[in-house]
């Protein structure tokens, strides 16, 4: 699949409530959907996209196979996890793998739960967590950082290049500074070199906001410091409440869910608020494959050529890419299919340059 989150968060927040009502929502896609796995600690849940239905529907497909975001569950942060305070090793080194961090932050007093520093303050929290994250990226790049300079002053080029990255999110963390400011501003052929650096605060962030019951459909005073907070640093901030998310995923129907979600004020499930965040947090997009066989969403990033997105299908289309029959969603519908869309002249035939749109609907022709 290749693109996951990880869910992190100071303990007793709500990262575990929010973990399990995600998991068990991918068991009970597991019955419609064998594709969904689950591991003790994560969880593959697809991604709500209507556009795949009417395409399903216009297709006469025997199947539907939405695209998929991977959760992964990772163990709660205390002060002191870059020295390997509480389980902070394993923390950091499963934080390395994930794409994008979803982080859980706790937005309501009271409750029986003690938050484990004494008090509910958000801003606090999601400090302490990105604080503990830039000093273990910092004593991970001091320890690297002469050796490569005395290397990259012999002449070495790839060292020359490597310091020239390292040398200013050095400098950035030193200040108090997350990796990714600086890698938002490097050039496009420096940032390959950025993202083998692995650092933990170079990951885009997703705050989620955990409020009581009765602030989900709107959040709090509390919610809108951390939203404030996530459009300041340019990241995504979702209002939950774990609860009702946990309440949710155990309803049988598509309908108790409904009338559930009605009686509070909601119109949808706040988890599928999160994935649609997550999509856009790691910039992804959707383009489709639509037969009698089946109607099924597939994920690129934004930005992809056809060929890359063939690859995804399998590696041998993009290795032996030839060109894509595309139609784009809008005609698809108005056109109801492919027939209807090839007699009007919107089926374009688009080659290795073409940039993927999202909502493309593509026939890849290859020669392998």
């Amino acid at each position: 699949m290749g693109f996951n989150c990880g869910i992190v968060g100071l303990p007793n927040v709500g990262k575990s409530t929010l973990f399990n009502a995600l998991t068990a929502t991918a068991a009970a896609q597991a019955a419609n959907y064998p594709f969904c796995t689950i591991e003790p600690n994560v969880g593959i849940v697809a991604v709500p996209d209507e556009r795949l239905d009417k395409l399903a529907a216009l297709a006469n497909s025997a199947k539907i196979v939405p695209t998929q975001l991977e959760f992964v569950d990772i163990a709660g942060l205390v002060r002191g996890a870059s020295k390997g305070e509480g389980l902070g090793n394993q923390f950091l080194a499963n934080i390395r793998e994930v794409d994008a961090i979803v982080h859980v932050v706790r937005c309501f007093e009271g409750g029986d739960v003690t938050h484990v520093e004494g008090s509910v303050d958000p801003i606090r929290d999601v400090e302490t967590v990105e604080t503990e994250l830039m000093l273990a990226d910092l004593e991970s790049l001091e320890k690297r950082l002469n050796s490569t300079q005395k290397k990259a002053k012999t002449g070495d080029k790839e060292s020359q290049e490597l310091f020239s990255v390292m040398e200013p999110v050095v400098a950035a963390l030193r200040e108090g500074k997350p990796a990714r400011v600086v890698g938002d501003a490097l050039p496009n052929e420096k940032k390959e070199i950025f993202r083998q650096m692995q650092l933990l605060t170079s990951k885009p962030v997703l705050y989620v906001a955990n409020v009581d019951e009765k602030d989900a459909a709107s959040g709090n005073a509390l919610s809108e410091k951390l939203a404030a907070r996530a459009k300041a640093e340019g990241a995504e901030c979702v209002v939950i409440a774990a609860a009702i998310e946990a309440d949710v995923a155990v309803l049988e129907s598509a309908e108790e869910k409904k009338e559930f979600l009605d009686a509070l004020g909601l119109t949808e499930p706040g988890l599928n608020k999160i994935i649609r965040a997550g999509y856009r947090l790691l910039q992804l997009l959707t383009f489709f494959t639509a037969g009698p066989k089946e109607s099924k969403a597939w994920t690129v990033k934004k930005g992809s050529h056809a060929p890359q997105a063939a690859g995804v299908i399998h590696t041998d289309f993009e290795r032996g890419f030839i060109r894509a029959e595309t139609i784009a969603y809008d005609d698809y519908i108005a056109c109801k299919g492919e027939a209807g869309a090839r007699e009007a002249g919107k089926l374009r035939q688009e080659g290795k340059d073409y940039v993927v749109q999202d909502g493309d609907i593509f026939h890849f022709k290859f020669n392998v």
